[in-house]
């Protein structure tokens, strides 16, 4: 490893693959190294020995699971939004190629106690069985608001300056009832939390009217998401091939990967094996970073392996079900994520059900008790707790540029922020991903 590179990128986590791909196609000379022999880092998608063996079960998988190579099995399961910023970056780099995607058959919401569909735009708060007759027109007329607004043309803007009003402002301006504003908040503009009520409201509009554009971005789509057959393992290794089209490296099966520091503290290098590569600076996930990240919090998920989909999703093969905190007495919401052989991630007549939330106590298993309710009859279940962690620093001072830990949400927006986020730390440049159409070519609807 005598060669000099532009960066070296540490864990094939699907944010670090990302980064490793913008980087080759912007033309730097990149290596990419890894402890494990797979690809995909903590967001990875396993067979079913291999979560029976992370988890500690014991002994081996029943036969009543069916065949281990058909299952694929998400450690950080997460739907992608049809119009969102990952489907941008999947253009702009043309990974899509790669990749070959399914819809999502629905998107639901609880409400005491009962699972209901998610109304999205004005006919179907018409139809939607969460309101009233009364409530209904007015949510009907929020939502022609947010389907017609636009930033840059005021005459959208219907006297309301977003920029200046809070979120509970816009709410009240429309006369909107507590259970219709828990469901935009937290199912269509999937907030995990009600701090935002206070803050400008442009950003939560913005979120709400993406769902709406992904929704309709597909004919015939029941909900706003889609999903890569094979699982999410399928990210992080198309973004690998495209590093590697560019000219990238890649060394996986290095455990003993270990940021090297000048006399003023500066990354210039990943030594492994007795060797040095040298570098101008290195990115990658928390793990390799001693000393140089903070714990911000714990996600808790449990992996459930069911013989049938969820009651009360219509037969659903995809779903996600999202609680609000206030309707389980929490100060988080909690998410639920399901597929199935349908995807190719689990055999036949199998489904694949998660439970996930920001863990709030000492007994985080107890935590998700409401979640499992709804799925019925569990086959097998996988708890872990995971860590959330988060650089001190932006990386300039140090060369070392370190992504975040993934949270409890089941969808990517979040996670394609911190990518944009580091990408513009590492380069100096807003990644632009207005260009491109986001159309996914390869999916089926």
């Amino acid at each position: 490893m005598d060669e000099e590179y532009d960066a070296i990128v540490l864990g094939t986590g699907l944010k670090e693959c990302i980064i490793s791909g913008l980087l080759s196609v912007d033309k730097y000379k990149v290596l990419h190294m890894d402890r494990n022999a797979y690809y995909g880092g903590e967001s990875a998608s396993l067979s079913m020995s291999q979560l029976w063996e992370k988890c500690g079960n014991g002994g081996s998988p029943p036969a009543s699971l069916g065949a281990n190579r058909d299952y694929n099995i998400d450690m950080v399961p997460k739907f992608i939004m049809a119009n969102g910023q990952l489907v941008r970056v999947l253009i702009r780099t043309t990974v899509t190629r790669y990749l070959e995607f399914k819809a999502v058959d629905g998107s639901y919401v609880v409400n005491k106690g009962k699972v209901n569909k998610v109304p999205a735009t004005d006919m179907e708060a018409l139809r939607s069985s969460l309101m009233g007759v009364f409530e209904k027109r007015r949510a009907r007329s929020f939502f022609i608001y947010v389907q017609e607004y636009e930033e840059k043309d005021p005459r959208t803007h219907k006297g309301l300056d977003l920029n200046t009003m809070t979120m509970a402002q816009v709410y009240a301006h429309f006369k909107l009832e507590p259970m219709t504003i828990e469901f935009i908040g937290h199912a269509l503009a999937l907030h995990r939390d009600d701090s935002y009520l206070d803050k400008p409201a442009l950003e939560t509009v913005k979120k709400v009217k993406l769902y709406h554009d992904s929704l309709v971005r597909y004919p015939d789509l029941r909900s706003p998401y889609i999903y890569p057959r094979y699982g999410l393992g399928e990210l992080p290794q198309a973004f690998a091939r495209l590093c590697a089209v560019y000219g990238g490296t890649y060394m996986l099966n290095k455990s003993d990967a270990e940021v090297v520091y000048d006399d003023n503290g500066k990354a210039v290098g990943v030594k492994s094996e007795g060797e040095t590569a040298k570098c101008k600076f290195v990115v990658g996930d928390p793990s390799y970073f001693s000393n140089k990240y903070k714990k911000t919090g714990e996600v808790v998920r449990a992996v459930c392996i069911l013989n049938h989909p969820i009651p009360n999703t219509d037969n659903a093969h995809s779903t996600q079900i999202i609680l609000p905190q206030k309707q389980i007495g929490r100060r988080s919401d909690m998410y639920v994520f399901c597929c199935s052989y349908a995807h190719c991630v689990a055999p036949q007549g199998k489904w694949i059900a998660f439970v996930s939330t920001t863990v709030e106590t000492q007994n985080p298993e107890a935590e998700l008790a409401p979640g499992l309710a709804l799925l019925g009859p569990i086959e097998e279940r996988f708890v872990q707790v995971t860590p959330i962690y988060e650089p001190h620093e932006d990386g300039k001072s140090d060369n070392c540029f370190i992504s975040k830990g993934y949270d409890a949400s089941t969808h990517f927006e979040d996670t394609v922020n911190d990518v944009i986020d580091l990408y513009q730390r590492i380069t100096g440049k807003v990644l632009d991903l207005s260009s491109e159409d986001p159309m996914v070519a390869n999916t089926e609807v």
